[in-house]
Parts: structure tokens; sequence; C-alpha cells
């Protein structure tokens, strides 16, 4: 049961010479919506008792005064913060305000800080007195030669309160407390005890009390049926034991039967309806009274439950795994101008409130946060890197600008085929190739068409212009970006190089086409040898290898299987301007073994296909 620990008023005995009232417009009016307080004169700052002093010290306070005591003392026993001006030190009233720009006051912490416009702030006619249900000014602050106190009680706006003090980056007991909420019910009683104690440990005569504004109206009846506890529960609890139960923590409690009225008190801003109101008879009662009962069981073979993105989120988790890399999760809220380096940074994707400077703006791309763990792998000893993430980046403010991807990056010498030295004495450090390969590898694993893929480099401002590229579906779909990092954007984010790395658009990905039947297709593997024949063909320098793929692939698509190009040569006697690509292709018969006279068809039918569709000329021929 609750300790009644009812605090009787303190009648005055005079008019206050200070008056208090709030100076707010309509907008701001809810910054300090009421302000209480009394004067103490004739009071004498001397030490806090014995037992203050060693309650104090026990959970780690130092005891100053008398004054200060009581304030700490309140606060943590009652979860009331309240504040004491030395009234000698006031000039004029007392009024609750917004700050000006440019005004400034020194803080009891010995600190100077300046207020703006969105400072809920304690002045007097001269100045700033403090910030309100922060931190008091050392201007009125009081000593061992205080006579005349004024003991303010208010209530002011969590909101503000947390983010004036995360702006100043003020921490105190007062701010901890008026940021999460506190009793409005106790503002006066809190007043009265502190006048109390004063009184009793201080001396001193007190005025009648002085208010502003007006308490919130914070009364709540929750219309509550007593069943509820049963059907959200299971626990057999009867509605008298329910009754005492909420009582006994502090609930108004009226009506007969089962049907109840509850008021919870002014301290509990979480009970908000009758789950809650279940909530803590279950907590009281205890846990053990809900009864157990086991999951039905299902004979029918459960549907899944993963949808298709995060079907596609998890394939790419693991083809990146497979490749050697190693997942990372990063913040999604990135520094604004990492943003602006990555194409994001507007000003619809600002965090209202952020937890500091270097989270200010949502993430355009995971690239940045990848690119700062390898950073500070990278002073810690770990160069060669590979790690990559799977998660959300933002376009803009619409739900549809919101995507998933799954981003990497490659640095030191963390290639697909391992990192650091080795025995043969060939360390090579990462490239393009190593990137292209894992966006590959994820757009594999998500069942995209890597035939139809193309490879263009038009890859974004932060990667290098001559060794990167996009992967496409169409002139239209991108489906990833890859290459070498920019060194001005490595730069900014205080990282070197050489480093690599992609992003996979999985949203962008087409999703595969509705099977006709359930039944999976028979596996058809032809029992013949397969044929392999290699072309090589001098090109222009600028020709992508893609188009001769592409061009070998559809010569005859019921036999040539696969492509591979195995060689690119330059120089020599093909000029400045010319190539040679070398291809392997892959001929796989069906029905019967391919003669040699079907082979030659096959492989005339390559190479007229590729020179009609590249300009390309047959190296045998193209040289002597």
């Amino acid at each position: 049961t609750l300790k009644d620990n009812a605090i009787t008023p303190i009648k005055g005995k005079f008019e206050s010479p200070l008056g208090v009232d709030l100076k707010f417009d309509e907008a701001t009016s809810d910054a300090c919506p009421a302000f209480t307080g009394r004067l103490l004169r004739g009071v004498k700052n001397t030490a806090s008792p014995d037992w203050m002093q060693r309650r104090l010290k026990a959970i780690g306070l130092r005891p100053i005064n008398a004054l200060a005591d009581i304030t700490n003392y309140i606060t943590y026993d009652y979860g009331r913060p309240l504040h004491v001006y030395d009234a000698d030190r006031v000039n004029g009233n007392i009024h609750a305000r917004m700050g000006k720009k440019g005004e400034q006051f020194e803080a009891l912490d010995g600190k100077t800080y300046e207020v703006d416009e969105e400072c809920c702030v304690i002045a007097d006619d001269s100045g700033v007195l403090g910030l309100g249900g922060i931190i008091g000014g050392e201007s009125s602050g009081c000593s061992e030669d205080t006579v005349n106190v004024f003991i303010e009680s208010a209530l002011f706006d969590p909101r503000r309160i947390a983010a004036t003090g995360r702006r100043l980056g003020i921490e105190s007991d007062a701010r901890y407390r008026f940021e999460r909420g506190v009793d409005p019910g106790f503002m006066g009683p809190g007043a009265e005890l502190a006048t109390k104690l004063v009184m009793e440990i201080c001396g001193g005569e007190p005025s009648h009390m002085v208010m502003a504004g007006k308490m919130p109206d914070t009364d709540r009846i929750i219309d509550f049926e007593t069943k509820q506890v049963k059907r959200l529960t299971g626990a057999d609890i009867d509605t008298a034991e329910i009754r005492v139960i909420l009582k006994r923590l502090g609930f108004w409690v009226a009506g007969h039967g089962e049907e109840l009225k509850v008021s919870p008190p002014g301290w509990r801003p979480d009970i908000h309806e009758s789950a809650c109101l279940v909530e803590e008879v279950i907590r009281i009662a205890g846990m053990d009274r809900m009864p157990s009962e086991p999951l039905a069981r299902l004979n029918a073979v459960a549907r899944p439950v993963l949808t298709p993105a995060q079907k596609r989120a998890r394939r790419a988790r693991r083809a990146l795994a497979g490749c050697g890399m190693v997942e990372t999760v990063t913040w999604s809220f990135i520094p604004r101008d990492q943003a602006r380096d990555f194409g994001g940074g507007s000003d619809d994707l600002e965090v209202v409130n952020p937890i500091s400077s270097e989270m200010s703006s949502m993430r355009p791309s995971l690239l940045p946060g990848l690119i700062s763990a390898a950073r500070r792998n990278t002073d810690r000893g770990f160069a060669d890197l590979a790690l990559f993430e799977v998660g959300q980046a933002y376009r803009g403010e619409k739900p549809e600008d919101q995507f998933l991807a799954a981003s990497g990056i490659r640095s030191g010498s963390a290639r697909l085929i391992g990192a650091g030295r080795h025995w043969d004495g060939q360390m090579k450090t990462v490239d393009v190739f190593d990137v292209r390969a894992d966006a590959l590898a994820v757009l594999d694993a998500a069942k995209a068409p890597l035939a139809n893929i193309q490879t263009a480099p038009e890859a974004p401002g932060w990667f290098h212009p001559g060794r990167s590229g996009v992967l496409r579906l169409g002139p239209k779909t991108v489906l990833a970006h890859f290459g070498e990092l920019h060194p001005a954007v490595l730069k900014a984010l205080g990282a070197s190089g050489p480093m690599v790395g992609f992003e996979v658009f999985l949203d962008a990905i087409p999703a595969p086409r509705a099977k006709t039947k359930k039944s999976r297709s028979a596996l058809n593997v032809s029992d013949l040898q397969a044929v392999r024949r290699d072309f090589a063909f001098i090109v222009d320098k600028d020709l992508p290898a893609q188009d001769l793929i592409r061009a070998a692939r559809g010569a005859d698509k019921n036999l040539v299987t696969d492509v591979v190009l195995f060689d690119v040569f330059s120089g020599g006697n093909l000029g400045d301007d010319k190539k040679s690509l070398a291809i392997e292709v892959t001929l796989q018969p069906r029905e019967k073994t391919l003669t040699d006279t079907e082979i030659e068809a096959v492989a005339s039918k390559i190479i007229e296909k590729t020179i009609k569709a590249t300009g390309a000329v047959l190296r045998s021929q193209g040289t002597s």
C-alpha cells in the first residue's frame, strides 16, 4: 500500500512582494502552463540536519547548504524539481517567458549560456535568471548570507526541456525529470513541502502563495470492466481483489459490480486505457496466476511468413556472406554534409530533433555508414576489409522514396580470392571487378534475369568516373551501381583508398513470373557432352564486351548455353584504337551428339552474328 503523505498547506502571513507572471503568446503557452511560489523572509541558510545529509550522501550527492539540500531532497524523494531564489537579488517581479536572441546568463555550473527564442527562461526585470526546468542562474543564487528566499514550483513542457537541454549540452536533475514528465498535481504540494522544511531547518516567515497560469486538467476517467482481466490474461481474479489492488496503487475507484470507473494518479501518465489497468492488476496479483496454455497444433503446412522483400534481403545476406564479406549494421542517420555527397541532404530528410549533429539527416545510401565503419577499423589496424549491409535508405519524404538496398565495400587487398599476402608472392588490391562480381552475386541470389542485365558507365558522382558502372535492365531500370569510390568522397569521410563499393536496389528487381503449377518442373540435364569453342575478335577499343557476348549468345539460342570472356589484349600491332576480345562459347546438344559439320555451322553463325552486330573482325583474319 502506498503511504499517505498528505501535506498540510502552510498559511501565509503577508503578501509576497515578488509577483510572478507568464509572458507567452498562443503558440508558446505550453512552455510553462503554471508557475507558483512564495517568499520566506528571515531565513538562516545553515548546514542541513544530519538525517538529510545522510540520505543525500547515500545516493551520491554532496551536501551544500540547507536551501540547496532541501530542493535536492524533494527532487529525489518526491520527483518534484524546485528552485530557490535569493529574493534580494531579484529585480522586480519574476517572469516566465521565451528567451530573446543574444541574451546570456551565468548558470550555477559556472558556465555562460546564450539563449534564443526556443528556450523557456525565468527572468526578472533586468534579464535572464535561469532556464526554466533545467538550471538556475548565478545572479540569483543563494549563499550563506541569504536572508529572504523565493521558492519556485512550476510546470514545463517536456519536449522543450529536452530540446533546449540537448542543444545547450546541459545535464541536470531537473531536466532529467521534467523531460520525462512530473506529476502536475504535486506542483502546489511540492512548494508547501519545501516551505515546511525551510521553516523547520532555516526558520523564516512565509508569505501567501502566488500563482500564474492554471493547472492543466489531468483527471482521466477510465471505464473498466473487471472481466477484461480474465479475457486478456486468463487469470481468475475477483472484483474485490481488483479494487483493493488499484486503490493501493493510488488509483481512484468508483462503481459497483464488474463495471468500475477508475482514475489514475497524476504521477502515472502512462495509464491510458483499460488494458493498462489490466497490466497493473496482474503485475501485483502475480504472473503465476496466468494459466499456461499450449499452442494449438496445426495439421496443415504453415504458409510462408516472409514477404518477397524479406526473402530477397535474406538471400542477399547469404550471397554476400558467401563472397567472404562481413555483415555490418550502421545508423540510418548521418551528417548532412555526408548525405549531400551521396545525393541526399535535402530539408525533407532532416531529423527534427537529432540525437547529435552527426545524426541529423536520413541516409540516401548505405555506403557512407560502411565507409565510416571501414575507416574506424583501419584506424585500429584492420586495413583489409569486406563489409556489407542490407537495409533501408531514403530519397525523399514519401513512402515510395524509401528503398531496400544491399551495399558493400572492399578495401586494401580484401578481394574475392582472399586478403593479405600469399606464398606465391601475388598480392593485388581491390578493383572494380571485385564489387561488380559482388553485385552480380546479389542479383543472382535475388532471382534477377542476369542474361538480360547490361553494364553501362553511368555511375553516380561518388564513384571514380573511369572505374565504375551501373547494372541495368533496359534503358531505365537501374538495378545496381558499383566502382572505385571517388578519392574526394573518401577524404571527406576521413577514409583512405583503395576502396571499392557497390549498391544493389533490391526493390527494383522485377518479381519472378508466377508459377502456373505448384509442383517443381523436372530437372532437364542433357546426357550429351558439351562442346566448347574459342573465338578472338578485334573490335573498337571503346566497345563494351557485353555487346560481343550478347551477339554470340544470340547466334543459336538452342545450342549456345554460355559465353565467357577470358582474354582482353591491346597494343602490339592492333593499333591504339583497337583491342582483342577472346570468348569461350559453350554448345550443349540435347538430342544427339554434334558432328564436326554441325559444330562448324554454328561457329560460322556465331562469327557472322558477332561481326554484324559489333563490326568486329575475326582476329585470325585481322592480323598477319
